[in-house]
């Protein structure tokens, strides 16, 4: 008895793929993000989750560090100012980039590409403009506000950098308790300022430390403003 072969299905009768745009491609990309992290964030790997070949995609995405600054535009789509209502514009404004820190605290992989990688996609510019229009209404003059930009994105890039360490949570805790040995056993001879202040400089929890560091930064551009000459 002889089994009969499965008949050839006619490729006409296959269901025709989605076709290719920037979205879809940015969507695979976030799915595969979320599922197996960024290393595996590759054009081989979407072309094959789009069931198409790596060099389809280079009409919508320029290179993978493209892909990666519209990866990180898509995960900032969330992030909005707070409204008047919601407090000063200081607080707002530390709120906006608390709420940034955190979507890059929650990727630190993409928090790495963003410090080599300058974004420019509508989410993240719309997240620069909030900034400006907030540094505006506290009377920072335009010219401190565009420099100050920078710096305000950068600490909670750097601090979603340094959280994400790719080490294990234990390795992590066992350099953090020798360094506060280091610290607590310091010889005050060689390091008077250590000694002193060593129970000062190992406290504070990251969210205090964080908030403090943002209210320096907003201080220092204050400061510069009313030095600054007339723009």
């Amino acid at each position: 008895m002889t089994s009969e072969k499965p008949a050839p299905i006619s490729r006409r009768e296959r269901p025709a793929k989605p076709a290719l745009t920037r979205q879809g491609i940015i969507d695979a990309a976030l799915t595969i993000l979320r599922e197996e992290g960024l290393h595996k964030v590759t054009m081989r790997r979407i072309a094959a989750a789009l069931d198409t070949g790596p060099a389809s995609l280079y009409v919508y995405v320029r290179n993978t560090a493209d892909l990666h600054a519209q990866i990180l535009d898509s995960l900032l789509g969330p992030v909005a100012v707070p409204p008047p209502e919601a407090g000063t514009w200081r607080h707002r404004l530390k709120t906006l980039l608390t709420d940034y820190g955190q979507v890059l605290f929650q990727h630190p992989e993409i928090a790495r590409m963003a410090l080599s990688t300058q974004p420019s996609g509508p989410n993240y510019l719309a997240l620069a403009d909030a900034i400006l229009a907030l540094l505006g209404e506290g009377g920072v003059p335009d010219r401190t506000a565009a420099w100050g930009l920078d710096l305000l994105l950068l600490h909670p890039t750097a601090v979603a950098v340094e959280h994400g360490d790719p080490r294990s949570s234990t390795q992590k805790t066992e350099d953090f308790s020798a360094l506060a040995t280091k610290i607590a056993t310091a010889d005050p001879a060689r390091y008077p300022h250590i000694a002193r202040l060593g129970d000062t400089l190992m406290s504070g929890d990251g969210a205090t430390r964080s908030d403090w560091a943002l209210d320096v930064l907003l201080d220092g551009i204050l400061a510069a403003a009313s030095r600054a000459p007339a723009e």
